[in-house]
């Protein structure tokens, strides 16, 4: 069936001058199977249903709109004093002079752009494969586009329990840069990892990581996409569990002028744990400010566990879009799933929008999911100020006290604390 005039347009534009960038190698295969999908569905456009609550256009055009990169220097790196082994991106280039810290014992990291001529069958095995699989019952063209046309991006394999986290640094330099970046995670039976996440890696970017967690395996997942109020931002995030196996993502975004992360959660071994959640605050009183987390959990296992925990403080026009699917098929039973996405609206010019969703086919499962807008509580603003607590303190006390909920998915309290306080400080900021 041939695609509409305005997809099949757009589409012809973005792909006019790209290219799959190797000539062979493993990944090659997988990237002509994406390329040829991505022309087969065509790129997001406002009708898509998926897509009516963000504009994809500044994704999808054929270059990335400008946005000059932010000076941060008045904030400490965010989690620079945790011993990370930190691996650094400048708009899209892995910097080896700015990355530092040893290669802990039981992780070994390859790049994907010097890896083609490698022998690495796992990860040929799962370049693509959970992307694909993701495509059903939606379909995600950005994340095809990704893995046809990735130029580089981290190969994990974790061959044990590592207490020292994996740091990915990005860093955005020109007003001009558009990256294009693929992470393979792969965590062997009973083994951990932490992987933390800083900054936007350019003017637009689009990420894809691709994580398999074993049996028995638990991957900790934090990241901070900076506080660029310029930047686009595409994300996407598919994670496959095995038995017992455990999965905890936590996003923090600051302003942004269109970021729009989606995690895909697939369970296929019983008794696991998938915990995603993410605390997004914007001020549009200077910038345009869009936020959009699309989150689409599977449960087809049985006793699983899925959370997903999201809230976003918006004012000046801001705008918030939560979509979150719970699918529960017809032998996945005692699944336990659990949604919420709050907003906190601080004045009357922002807005938010939320898409809900559960379907369930199983007859033993105890899934709920709910979602609120509200404003500041009065009442408990008035205790506050008769208490001596002036106004803009104590309405930043009440903003943290509402995306408190969702730091609590962080397991680690250190890095939770961290992120608390670059709230804090952006609310200094952007004090009335």
């Amino acid at each position: 069936m041939a695609l509409p005039k305005a997809k099949q347009d757009a589409t012809d534009a973005r792909l006019a001058d790209l290219e799959i960038p190797v000539s062979g190698g493993w990944s090659l295969a997988a990237r002509q199977d994406a390329a040829e999908r991505l022309v087969q569905m065509g790129l997001p456009q406002p009708r898509d249903e998926y897509w009516r609550f963000t504009r994809p256009k500044d994704l999808i055009a054929p270059e990335a709109p400008a946005a000059a990169p932010m000076d941060e220097s008045d904030e400490n790196p965010v989690f620079s004093d945790k011993g990370a082994c930190t691996l650094v991106f400048r708009d899209g280039v892995f910097d080896a002079d700015a990355s530092d810290g040893d290669l802990p014992a039981g992780v070994a990291i390859t790049r994907l752009a010097v890896s083609q001529d490698n022998d690495i069958d796992w990860a040929s095995a799962l370049y693509g494969k959970l992307e694909l699989e993701g495509q059903t019952p939606v379909q995600r063209p950005l994340a095809a586009l990704n893995t046809a046309f990735a130029t580089d991006g981290l190969i994990i394999d974790v061959t044990d329990k590592v207490e020292t986290p994996i740091l990915i640094r990005y860093v955005h330099e020109r007003d001009d840069s558009d990256p294009v970046l693929h992470h393979l995670v792969r965590l062997h039976a009973d083994t951990e990892l932490t992987l933390l996440e800083v900054g936007a890696p350019g003017a637009r970017c689009n990420t894809v990581m691709e994580v398999d967690v074993a049996n028995d395996a638990t991957l900790h997942h934090v990241r901070d996409q900076g506080r660029n109020h310029d930047r686009r931002t595409n994300t996407h995030a598919f994670a496959k569990l095995g038995a017992r196996s455990t999965y905890k993502s936590f996003t923090l975004s600051l302003n942004g002028a269109l970021s729009r992360n989606e995690q895909i959660v697939s369970f296929t071994g019983d008794d696991a744990v998938a915990h995603v959640a993410g605390a997004a605050i914007g001020d549009g009183k200077n910038d345009p400010v869009h936020h959009d987390d699309t989150v689409f959990v599977t449960h087809d296992a049985l006793r699983c566990e899925s959370r997903q925990v999201f809230k976003k403080v918006l004012k000046n026009g801001a705008v918030g879009v939560f979509q979150g699917k719970i699918l529960v098929k017809k032998d996945a039973q005692k699944t336990d799933g659990y949604q919420i996405s709050q907003s906190l609206l601080l004045d009357d010019d922002s807005q938010f929008l939320a898409k809900p969703e559960l379907e369930i086919y199983a007859d033993d499962v105890a899934c709920s999911h709910g979602s609120t807008t509200g404003a500041i509580d009065e009442d408990a603003l008035f205790y506050l100020r008769s208490r001596g607590v002036p106004k803009p303190r104590a309405e930043d006390l009440l903003v943290l006290s509402f995306l408190a909920e969702a730091l609590q998915e962080i397991e680690d309290e250190t890095l939770a604390d961290e992120l608390n306080e670059r709230l804090a400080a952006w609310l200094g900021r952007h004090a009335v």
